[in-house]
């Protein structure tokens, strides 16, 4: 009897062993495992990069209020591996750091860092923000077909004759403009030969100098004699990223106004922009392409985007200071006067 009793007694708690085995197994197929048991979430790692240690582009924290708004936290849903670099060359270290390190995404904020993901990997996604013609300049096959492993904003559209354009409107009494460029950027000879046509179609004369350090734009406007140009604009976009402070300051001591391509520069000391807003200009690429792509889509079928909304700032302060008195025409068309 007792033998019998002990038999009946180790297959009852072998059967309940067995079902709490197996309820355990239920929950967890049915969604409702314990915390404690519940596999971690898996945690993004996105490789963030820039060239132009004098700001960080405000698309980058546009960006990151994009992700924050989806739901996203930092930390504990993505990492970022943030690098503000000093040229070309720590952009291509910096890509292929991430390539060996194997991130899940990187986004490269204009072209020098653009240029430099490409070359590191053909198969991480990248998404670039703030690219000049991304066909032409060979990141993507097309907008509407980007191929490979890129895609993103077009973020400076031609606007070479539109900025000319509106300088002659905002500075009457412009006839000369000193255009710099830097020979080693890729983009400045063909954005020059456009600013040659536009500026002959406006009657503007242009004087072209080449530079590629700050050491040669002290020498540039070190050699300008008071009253020699009328203006200063960029061909080059290495030197917007590069030296956008730098020149700022010089034209400013030189009494020099300058035309920019974004806000920031405007509340720097440039008499005016023309161009998209940055910070929405990163919401929007958190939203349709860093959120999608972390989903699993493919940057080859998220076709690049132009970013068609532009703004026109006008520092007043800084056209005062200058002598400027800006045309009530134009003061029309700003989206936002600087006063």
């Amino acid at each position: 009897m007792a033998r019998d009793r002990a038999v009946r007694l180790g297959r009852r708690r072998f059967v309940t062993s067995s079902l709490a085995l197996a309820g355990v197994g239920l929950v967890s197929g049915c969604g409702w495992l314990p915390s404690q048991f519940q596999p971690q979430a898996k945690r993004w790692r996105i490789g963030v990069f820039h060239v132009g240690i004098d700001h960080v582009p405000p698309s980058f924290d546009g960006m990151r209020d994009g992700l924050k708004t989806l739901g996203y936290e930092e930390g504990r849903d993505f990492e970022l591996d943030w690098r503000n670099l000093v040229d070309d060359a720590a952009a291509t270290a910096a890509a292929n750091e991430f390539a060996r390190n194997r991130v899940d995404l990187i986004v490269a904020f204009e072209n020098q860092t653009a240029r430099a993901a490409k070359e590191a990997t053909r198969e991480i996604p990248i998404v670039f923000i703030h690219v000049t013609d991304p066909v032409a300049n060979g990141l993507v096959k097309s907008l509407a077909r980007p191929e490979g492993n890129l895609t993103g904003i077009a973020g400076w559209p031609d606007l070479s004759g539109k900025k000319m354009e509106l300088f002659k409107e905002i500075h009457p009494g412009l006839r000369r403009l000193l255009i710099l460029s830097d020979i080693r950027d890729p983009v400045a000879r063909r954005t020059l030969a456009e600013a040659r046509n536009d500026a002959a179609a406006l009657s503007l004369e242009l004087m072209e100098r080449w530079v590629t350090s700050q050491a040669d734009l002290e020498d540039v406007f070190d050699s300008l004699s008071v009253g020699e140009v009328d203006g200063v604009v960029l061909a080059s976009p290495n030197l917007q990223t590069n030296f956008g402070s730098v020149i700022i300051r010089l034209a400013s001591e030189k009494a020099i106004p300058v035309a920019s391509n974004r806000r920031e520069w405007v509340e720097q000391g440039a008499l005016w922009s023309y161009g998209p807003n940055v910070f929405a200009t990163g919401q929007v690429a958190a939203t349709r392409y860093v959120d999608k792509i972390l989903k699993g889509t493919k940057p080859a079928d998220l076709p690049v985007e132009d970013n068609d909304v532009l703004e026109l700032i006008i520092n007043a302060k800084v056209a005062r200071t200058l002598g400027l008195t800006i045309p009530q025409s134009v003061l029309r068309q700003a989206t936002e006067v600087i006063q």
